[in-house]
């Protein structure tokens, strides 16, 4: 659960589940008091060994969290969609496409979009979760943008120590801006004395967005940094974590076929 999307009612009741004191205190001390909490279960289960047992626990539940989220979103869109207006679909005929195969079409393009961002958001913190088992101290952080006014800071999705990491399930993006938005960035993160470091679960399979990937992977080498991709994404996490969250993933999704 990511508890900085929470408001101060949400905070309290997820606070009073977990057995934390809540009186009188603000909303940064709720956060902080929860992740002392998550601090303190962590270390506890390295010191008896079953660490890796609740992390499985703890993405098993995410997964629970964002499936029923995600399927909540689909329904809520197929419900609207029944009250669209079709008259597009003309022109779909006039293409060859039939109504009935318009309207799937319609339908996939519509609830794939909310498969894509909850695959994608699931798999960024299910690794983040992996990197917090190995390293409580790090975490999400925020740094000002040292080389221009827009935006005003950068987001880095782990702080592990002075490695700035982003985390992507996957990039298939042809803009060629995102080359000179990620330039920028790298710069500003490493003008802060981190190295930045890209880790994306899954290629594009599409030759425009290979080519931006190339030019990612050469961008970052160039000033010092790091680029993983694809298998080399998951052999990273497992490395620097002693996680295996491609096995945990694979033994969650075994248990659900």
């Amino acid at each position: 659960m990511k508890i900085e999307s929470l408001r101060k009612n949400d905070l309290v009741n997820y606070c009073h589940v977990l057995g934390i004191e809540t009186y009188q205190k603000t909303i940064p001390d709720l956060r902080e008091a929860i992740y002392l909490y998550r601090k303190d279960e962590i270390n506890r289960a390295k010191r008896d060994g079953t660490d890796r047992f609740l992390l499985k626990q703890k993405i098993r539940e995410l997964a629970d969290e964002y499936a029923f989220n995600l399927k909540n979103k689909i329904k809520n869109r197929r419900e609207e969609m029944k009250l669209d207006n079709n008259s597009h679909y003309l022109i779909y005929q006039v293409l060859g496409i039939s109504f009935e195969e318009g309207k799937l079409i319609d339908e996939y393009q519509n609830t794939g979009r909310f498969l894509y961002k909850y695959a994608g958001s699931f798999l960024e913190e299910a690794s983040s979760l992996c990197l917090f088992f190995a390293n409580n101290y790090g975490g999400k952080s925020f740094i000002k943008n040292s080389i221009g006014k827009r935006p005003k800071e950068f987001e880095i999705d782990f702080l592990n120590r002075k490695d700035a990491i982003e985390l992507k399930w996957r990039d298939a993006t042809t803009d060629g801006d995102h080359i000179t938005k990620e330039h920028t960035r790298v710069q500003v993160i490493k003008s802060h004395g981190f190295k930045p470091i890209r880790v994306m679960f899954y290629y594009p399979q599409r030759e425009q967005a290979i080519k931006i990937q190339e030019t990612l992977k050469t961008l970052y080498h160039g000033i010092g940094g790091e680029y993983y991709a694809g298998d080399e994404a998951w052999n990273y996490l497992y490395k620097i974590t002693n996680y295996d969250l491609l096995s945990i993933l694979k033994e969650i999704a075994k248990e659900r076929i």
